[in-house]
């Protein structure tokens, strides 16, 4: 179990951007793509896994600082360093020979993933913003991978979108350690100290805003019009604007020390998600499902 938890399981939700290429890529209900895509997830899964047991090695001493990382089994002692290193090239291994047998590019996405958040564990944390852009494109790696491996273009719309998208989750969670740890955030995060909880605020606001104008931009680009043959997935932004607030609100008060908790323990989030989720697959696929909106443009 305890070298189950180094892996961070829970943390595996993070890797769902992968499929988004798949549902917007009109895909979903091709089984060979579903199959790769799903082969993909569990690729990035172990590909996390083995950047999180490295982190967790690194940050050991200052994980015991944090009230609730201190009892991460690294920094706890339950799990060696020798032994956390060997699970983690394991997981790194299956991880690159999976995507290799995937795609050879796939492998290349993988490769780049783990280098570079190995090099933001090692210095590129430090450095304050910057921290938070890393963080960012490692989620659109994971988007271009979910493309890559069911062979479909994605939009730029999209790859902008997820990178303001997952800056603002990132600015959120550098906004919600401050509330959390207060006084001693910075002895658990360098980069804490040039954070402020009102810098946070308005970079919260600007990236937030920039992911929902990149969503609409995407929602109705003529290509979509052309792919999807409708733009009503700009009806889905009430939804989108819901889940974007309630999260901001959230994590400002200090309550969840990170978004995945938030995710699995707030109920109004997770409803305003699924609802999205299920409105764009609706949407996109209507014609199959044998749908009709008709010209609802027209209203």
């Amino acid at each position: 179990m305890k070298f189950l938890q180094i892996m961070r399981p829970l943390h595996w939700t993070k890797n769902m951007f992968v499929f988004a290429a798949l549902v917007f890529g009109q895909k979903l209900d091709v089984p060979l793509a579903l199959g790769r895509a799903i082969g993909g997830f569990f690729c990035f899964c172990l590909a996390a896994s083995a950047v999180y047991i490295i982190n967790d090695i690194i940050d050991r001493k200052r994980d015991r600082l944090h009230p609730e990382k201190c009892n991460r089994p690294i920094a706890a002692g339950k799990v060696t360093i020798g032994s956390a290193v060997v699970i983690s090239a394991l997981c790194s291994a299956v991880a690159i020979i999976g995507s290799f047998l995937l795609s050879q590019t796939f492998a290349i996405i993988i490769l780049t993933y783990i280098t570079l958040m190995i090099l933001y564990s090692l210095l590129l944390r430090r450095i304050m913003i910057l921290d938070c852009v890393v963080i960012s494109i490692g989620f659109c790696l994971r988007a271009v991978a979910g493309a890559v491996v069911v062979e479909v273009f994605i939009s730029p719309w999209l790859i902008i979108c997820t990178f303001a998208l997952c800056l603002f989750l990132a600015f959120g969670k550098r906004r919600s350690e401050i509330a959390q740890l207060q006084e001693v955030s910075e002895s658990f995060r360098n980069t804490l100290a040039g954070y402020t909880p009102e810098l946070l605020a308005h970079m919260l606001d600007v990236t937030s805003g920039l992911a929902v104008v990149c969503f609409l931009l995407y929602a109705m680009d003529d290509r979509t019009l052309r792919i999807f043959g409708t733009n009503n997935l700009v009806y889905t932004t009430p939804l989108v604007l819901y889940c974007i607030f309630r999260f901001s609100a959230l994590i400002q008060t200090g309550k969840y020390s990170d978004p995945v908790q938030l995710i699995f323990n707030d109920l109004p989030f997770q409803i305003g998600f699924v609802l999205w989720v299920i409105s764009c697959i609706i949407i996109i696929y209507a014609d199959k499902l044998g749908i009709s909106f008709g010209n609802i443009s027209a209203y």
